[in-house]
């Protein structure tokens, strides 16, 4: 594998530039701001509501559309950084995030929220996968396996932080709809100052506009460490993509919790046991992590079952707890693994395609989830998600229990 230990400057650049550990810990940054970021409108969903009277399936629809934008853009320019450098890509996901926040603030309708969230998933699905490849390229030659474990950490993290800000502000401040848009522009102001600093990493290649067609190739060598993840992937993000779209809901309608802040806690404390999990487990045997997320993702769906028939809020706590440690698990081990894998060339469409997978598990299941609401109601919905979770736990565990000596390690 080539080394990720260099940094290339391919362009004459003027100016100071951060010093690799500096840029490492910026680069970092952006992308728990861009996860904070994709989280915050998910407290605000029942606001939205309430404002204008749409019903759960266009909830849904309204965070598909994010979704369906997001991996549009990481199949169309899921590689383009590999050919024109990070820094680029980088600048022109901030513009398109900061046009996002705008049309969020002046939003009256639900027309206008769409158009939001469009933008907003292209704006993240350019970032996504050009801040994971800059991690590696900047990765710390004495801890080769940090750019893995931020991978996985800052996404769940950014969720967690950014429902729980977003809820606060929502429960506690004025403007509850506007004020957090600000907030966030002036995030992305700071990150577009930290890339203007941040050293390029790839080198220009030819290929650019054949980069932009959309595929999911992945070179042979790499397939059975991608398949063999791919279970888990879809166990967790299809978690993660119920809490999102209708936990808050969920929250008000079984256990009759109407306060924003703690509808946003049910997310944070999903994402925020994520992301403990994986900082506490950077060190565990990826074989292991897989099986604990598994079992993680199985016994919480079990529970949570379990405390949506008894409509037993401490059953529920204990579910998601369950849950974010098979959520984080997953995110470790199968971002950490990647990270380790990818030559440099490889790294912006192999993010990619790990992240197409994961954002459609987010997606698809949600939407129908929120079509099933308005026809069987919400608590039915949610039980047979819970179920189909645990189910998809039990066969990622069988996946790997099927790989006696998994390319995965």
């Amino acid at each position: 594998m080539a080394s990720a230990t260099t940094i290339q400057e391919p362009l004459a650049v003027r100016g100071p530039r951060l010093n690799r550990p500096a840029a490492f810990a910026s680069v970092a940054a952006i992308l728990l701001t861009f996860a904070a970021a994709a989280a915050v409108p998910s407290p605000l969903y029942a606001v939205y509501q309430r404002l204008w009277g749409f019903s759960a399936a266009t909830l849904t629809v309204i965070f598909a559309v994010y979704v369906a934008a997001l991996i549009g853009a990481l199949l169309v320019l899921g590689a383009l950084s590999d050919h024109v450098g990070r820094r680029p890509v980088l600048v022109g996901a901030i513009a398109l995030e900061a046009i996002a926040f705008v049309l969020f603030l002046v939003a009256g309708d639900v027309t206008t929220l769409v158009l939001a969230r469009i933008v907003q998933g292209v704006a993240t699905g350019a970032a996504l996968s050009t801040l994971g490849a800059a991690l590696i390229d900047l990765n710390p030659a004495h801890a080769p396996g940090r750019a893995g474990l931020i991978s996985g950490i800052a996404p769940v993290s950014g969720l967690a932080i950014g429902a729980l800000g977003c809820g606060i502000l929502v429960e506690y401040a004025p403007s509850p709809t506007h004020l957090v848009f600000v907030v966030l522009l002036l995030g992305m102001a700071l990150a577009a100052v930290a890339v203007a600093f941040i050293p390029e990493t790839a080198a220009r290649r030819p290929g650019t506009v054949a980069s932009l067609k959309p595929r999911l190739g992945v070179p042979a060598r790499l397939r059975p460490d991608l398949l063999a993840l791919t279970p888990i992937m879809v166990a967790s993000w299809a978690l993660g993509g119920l809490y999102l779209s209708l936990g808050p809901s969920v929250a008000a309608d079984t256990f009759g919790l109407h306060n924003r802040l703690v509808g946003a806690l049910v997310i944070t404390l999903l994402c925020g046991c994520g992301a403990l999990t994986s900082f506490l487990l950077r060190g565990t045997p990826t074989a292991r992590v897989l099986a604990i997320a598994g079992t993680g993702l199985t016994v919480g769906g079990l529970i949570s079952i379990a405390a949506m028939l008894s409509e037993n809020l401490l059953l529920a706590a204990a579910g998601t707890v369950a849950s974010g440690i098979g959520f984080g698990a997953a995110a470790l081990a199968s971002f950490g693994t990647l990270a380790r894998i990818a030559a440099p060339h490889e790294r912006g469409e192999l993010m990619a395609i790990a992240l197409v997978i994961s954002y459609a598990a987010f997606s698809v299941p949600a939407v129908i989830a929120g079509v099933l609401a308005g026809e069987i109601g919400l608590h039915l919905t949610t039980l047979l998600y819970g179920i189909g979770v645990a189910v998809l736990g039990i066969l990622a565990l069988a996946a790997q229990g099927l790989r006696p000596r998994p390319a995965v390690s």
